[in-house]
């Protein structure tokens, strides 16, 4: 019971106030108690969910101009969520790089045997991080969500 209420029922058992005026004054005080209450939850927005998974790769500087292909790739999640190979979207020698990258942010994931429910935990972990990879020929690939 707050301290208002009891303050309220205090002045009724001594005779101060009515049982209207009490019951009124009980009513205000609990509608003014949830709208603050209804305030407080709106300031603690909803985390907003993200709707693309995005993967680019860039080649290095140093890479021969036949290997200079560029990706990017903007995949709605909802098409992941249906089950399209989220594996079939990033290249080859990235699952390692990607792999170390996720357990260095202390995400333990294996990129090649993707299940529905990793992917769930993944989509929500990248939803506060990306992930930058660098390779040794300077290759470099981002996976992040937006």
């Amino acid at each position: 019971m707050s301290d208002s209420t009891k303050r309220i029922l205090e002045m009724l058992a001594a005779n101060k106030l009515t049982s209207d005026e009490a019951y009124r004054l009980l009513t205000a005080l609990k509608n003014a108690e949830e709208t603050a209450s209804e305030s407080d939850g709106e300031s603690a927005a909803p985390k907003k969910l993200p709707k693309y998974l995005r993967v680019t790769v860039t080649p290095g500087e140093n890479a021969p101009s036949d290997k200079q292909d560029r990706v990017n790739v903007r995949v709605p999640i909802s098409l992941i969520r249906t089950g399209i190979k989220l594996t079939s979207l990033i290249p080859p020698q990235a699952f390692d790089h990607i792999d170390d990258v996720l357990k260095d942010k202390g995400i333990q994931f294996d990129v090649r045997n993707i299940k529905k429910e990793d992917l769930d935990d993944l989509i929500d972990a990248l939803s506060d991080m990306e992930i930058d990879v660098e390779s040794g020929n300077g290759e470099k690939v981002k996976v992040f969500v937006e």
